[in-house]
């Protein structure tokens, strides 16, 4: 070892254990000596890492809107950077971000706790942040589990029944709460033996996976010893007594402890929410077949494919440099496909209700949950990740995060863990933080962004009947292998009383999904004639604990030194994402996931016939052959990356619609590509202030306004209202089609009504382009597809079109155009105004397909937009009177449990954020 390592090393141990070679060091200042980013990490965390609230809390909140020390302290310092980013310097970057140094300063330590003799946590006075320091590392995972259960406990029993489809037997029979474990059980239902079986899976996966067994069970004596001391002591989360599981008066009343298979049904909920891809082939069929029933089958099936986007020519692209990572693509003749008869699919009944249930019962009673938290689309995280060849000190820097929502408290924990093998600050899932997930070592750092690819695919599987006779759709029985057999139910029995917290009348039903060895029944119908179930099968289910491994590598120093290491570290998770890495010298991406090999000549895109598995597929372990982590998108040292949740690479084919000319990765692309050959040298804070301007800025304004502006002004606008229009868009477009306040608190949009026309427009435009060539029956299955419309308000669904009023994009939630009808608008309009499109669409669909129609089109729905009055754009809800443009897209932290936070302005942003520049290295 050389001598500066050795050094390094001693320092190192000194700092773990609270002992130098002589006098003994403080902790809090010890820890400080293996960072090596010398000042220059940040991070933040909105709305504050405190999510625990006794009763007194709880009730104090609501009558006189007090709220318990750090429960939203970081939420003034995220929001504010929306009008404050043009004029942030590396010197006030830590004045929209906390300082994400290892360890607490002595003057700044808030208060320290010792659970038990071989752990320390330190919490700081700035955010109340645990900052764990182990002697031993079953005392260090001890500390994560007390930490965890001071901060998020009530959180993570919510999850843990969450995970097992039984919030409203825990919670309350509200209709949130109902429609939340519905969802959730269609996506990833579990035996208790399941749950068990992943747990001697991680046993018995070598010594990281028995070094992960030790780990798990110290996390949790040490969350039950925060129970049992917390319940005893009267001050647990106020949540218990409001749902009736303890009694305020005689403290009489159970919080169970947890167990590890708790953990695996966390990470259950965890997996279906930001780790998979996939899937929809049914809603592709559908759009194949209204595609062919409008236009016959040839060009019904050109139209299919180029709303499709499948490798678009023009989609923004991680990996830029030219490199291919062929993947899911379809065959020129597949073979196999499914397609169902037409008007024959119908979803699977999911929900049993016995005679005189008080299931159906209207309630104003909100759930513990948002019903949607599984349903809505995700828009996710972003990472902006530059080479040290374009920056100010040589060193590279990024600014990345996760997009996991708004909540109060928030999913995400803020936490540093400091003990043998174990050195880490960052933030983890409550209830699964015994590694850091996402964050900092001590001289490099990782995050990651939802990657999506198509790890999914539907089956059709024959059903049959064990007498010989006749099936039905309704089926329990199917064929597999020439034999007929029974179908697995997945049941699960929920009754609930009422409680304070929901006046929901008492009831009870019964959840059943049936799974097959072709994954789970999602819908029924007919293939020539015969039933089916079409089933779901996912790579990563039955395997969400899988990943421990990798998460273990990310925290341990040895493990992640080098580029190399960090993206071998990554192979080991099976959740689909997108990895970066920064360290002093070099920058990295590798793409997870759990790619399954199929036949050749099949087509992922569409359903499946059930004789065409996956390669080597064992239904008994639910396990296939995968492609090796070579064959997956990676990277070292390209002169930058951006992620939006956008296309990895060439050839690594999109999983559903939307990945094509106009994506809200463009944003971000961009700025970045703009500052690396600017020739100047690149910042921390010029980087923060590239991601904010995307982070502020319309996509449908900065891409796709500008040519629907050729299209309409390719003539004079004769029109004086209809031109008063123009010239309000066309301002609003010079000025960056930004929406941001006129001043910060002003609550006011600059450039107010262009931003109403435009919300207006977009959906009545969309449908005014497309509808009259698509046909009704054609655009409704499109629209099922993907939605038209991901607005920050959510508020406007257009015309009605069937399922485009039911999956448009959600209020409140910050996350904004990841989804939408981009890239086709934009496409035909360059189609119909003469231009080149690669990869462009099979039909001009503008007005019939010349520029006088489409632009008679465009106008007369911004005619109709411009005449729709702001009360009508943005609708009352529950926060926001009718009409009010800035709060209907504000930012809501959305309760998961009794305390409430403010609102903030809309920006689009991770919910957790880096921004770091390695000076130093080991």
């Amino acid at each position: 070892m050389p001598g500066a390592a050795r050094r390094v090393a001693v320092v190192l141990v000194a700092a773990i254990t609270g002992f130098a070679l002589g006098a003994p060091v403080p902790l809090a200042q010890a820890a400080q000596a293996n960072d090596y980013c010398l000042g220059q990490c940040s991070d933040i965390l909105p709305p504050g890492e405190n999510g625990n609230a006794t009763l007194a809390d709880i009730l104090a909140n609501q009558l006189l809107g007090t709220r318990p020390a750090h429960t939203a302290d970081q939420l003034t310092a995220y929001g504010t950077l929306a009008n404050n980013y043009q004029s942030i310097t590396n010197a006030t970057i830590d004045q929209f971000f906390d300082n994400a140094s290892f360890g607490v300063p002595a003057d700044q330590v808030e208060r320290t706790t010792k659970p038990r003799s071989d752990v320390t946590i330190v919490r700081d006075k700035s955010f109340g942040i645990p900052h764990i320091y182990g002697t031993t590392r079953a005392g260090t995972e001890f500390g994560a589990g007390y930490a965890a259960a001071q901060d998020r406990l009530w959180l993570m029993d919510v999850f843990r029944h969450v995970g097992r489809g039984q919030l409203s037997s825990f919670a309350g029979g509200a209709a949130a709460n109902r429609q939340l474990e519905q969802t959730f059980w269609a996506a990833a239902p579990y035996t208790e033996q399941d749950l068990r079986n992943q747990v001697a899976a991680i046993a018995g996966s070598g010594p990281a996976g028995a070094q992960a067994l030790a780990d798990i069970n110290a996390y949790l004596d040490g969350i039950n010893t925060y129970i049992n001391q917390s319940h005893q002591g009267r001050y647990f989360p106020g949540e218990y007594v409001l749902t009736g599981h303890v009694d305020a008066i005689t403290n009489v009343g159970t919080i169970a402890p947890f167990t590890a298979t708790d953990l695996i049904a966390i990470a259950g909920v965890v997996g279906a929410l930001f780790g998979s891809g996939g899937g929809g082939e049914v809603q592709s069929a559908l759009v194949k077949q209204a595609a062919d029933a409008r236009y016959g089958t040839a060009i019904g099936d050109e139209v299919w494919r180029s709303f499709r986007e499948e490798n678009d020519p023009e989609a923004v692209l991680t990996i830029h440099n030219g490199q291919s990572f062929p993947y899911s693509a379809s065959p020129s003749d597949p073979v196999g496909v499914a397609m169902p008869d037409a008007g024959s699919v119908t979803p699977a009944q999911e929900v049993f209700e016995p005679t005189g249930s008080a299931t159906s019962a209207t309630t104003a009673a909100a759930g513990v949950l948002p019903a949607d938290l599984l349903s809505a689309k995700h828009g996710m995280s972003n990472a902006l990740v530059v080479s040290g060849k374009y920056t100010d000190d040589g060193h590279p820097i990024a600014v990345f995060g996760p997009q996991t929502g708004y909540f109060a408290p928030q999913l995400l924990m803020l936490e540093e863990l400091q003990g043998p093998g174990i050195s880490a600050r960052g933030v983890s899932f409550a209830g699964t933080n015994f590694y850091v997930q996402l964050g900092r070592g001590q001289d490099y750092s990782w995050s990651a962004t939802s990657a999506g690819q198509d790890v999914t695919d539907t089956f059709a599987v024959p059903l049959c009947r064990p007498d010989g006779s006749t099936p039905t759709k309704d089926a329990d029985h199917y064929l597999y292998q020439g034999q007929c057999i029974a179908m697995e139910p997945l049941e699960v029995d929920n009754s609930w009383h009422p409680t304070v917290a929901d006046s929901t009348p008492a009831g009870s039903y019964k959840l059943i999904v049936y799974r097959t060895k072709f994954g789970l029944v999602q819908f029924r119908a007919t293939v020539g004639g015969k039933p089916v179930a079409y089933t779901s099968q996912r790579s990563s289910y039955q395997h969400e604990a899988a990943s421990i491994i990798g998460f273990q590598m990310f925290n341990n120093p040895e493990d992640m030194a080098t580029a190399q290491q960090f993206q071998r570290a990554a192979s080991n998770i099976n959740y689909t994402f997108n990895w970066f890495y920064v360290n002093s010298t070099d920058i990295a991406y590798f793409n997870s996931g759990a790619n399954p090999i199929r036949p050749s000549d099949v087509d992922p895109n569409l359903p499946i016939d059930s004789s065409h598995e996956w390669q080597n597929w064992n239904p008994d372990t639910f396990t296939a052959d995968y492609t090796p982590a070579a064959e997956h998108p990676n990277s070292i040292n390209q002169d930058y990356y951006i992620s939006w949740n956008n296309k990895q690479a060439l050839d690594y084919t999109a999983a559903g619609f939307g990945e094509g000319s106009v994506h809200r990765a463009d944003l971000l692309d961009s700025r970045v590509g703009a500052l690396v050959t600017s020739g100047t040298k690149i910042s921390r804070a010029d980087l923060v202030k590239a991601m904010e301007d995307a982070a502020v800025t319309d996509l449908r304004g900065e891409d796709v306004l500008p040519t629907l502006l050729q299209v309409i002004n390719s003539e004079p606008v004769t029109d004086p209202a209809q031109a008063a229009l123009v010239n309000e868009l066309q301002t609003w477009l010079a000025h960056g089609a930004k929406r941001v306040e006129t001043r910060q608190g002003s609550k006011t949009y600059a450039d107010a009504d262009a931003i109403r026309v435009m919300d207006a427009w977009w959906p009545l435009l969309a449908q005014a382009e497309f509808q009259p060539d698509l046909g009704d029956d054609l655009f409704t299955a499109l629209v099922g597809a993907i939605q038209l419309n991901e607005s920050p308000s959510g508020g406007q669904t257009g015309p009605s079109a069937g399922p485009a009023d039911a999956n448009q994009s959600v209020a409140h939630k910050g996350s904004s155009f990841q989804y939408g009808w981009w890239s086709y608008v934009d496409k035909d309009l360059r189609a119909v105004l003469g231009q080149d499109v690669p990869g462009g669409p099979a039909r001009k669909y503008c007005g019939g397909g010349s520029v006088s129609g489409c632009r008679a089109a465009l106008l007369a729905s911004l005619a109709q937009a411009g005449a729709q009055p702001a009360t009508t754009v943005y609708p009352a809800d529950s926060s926001c009177a009718a009409g009010d443009q800035w709060c209907a897209d504000s930012i809501i932290q959305r309760p998961m449990g009794g305390i409430t936070d403010p609102s903030i302005t809309w920006q689009n942003r991770p919910t957790y954020q880096q921004v770091v520049q390695f000076p130093a290295h080991r």
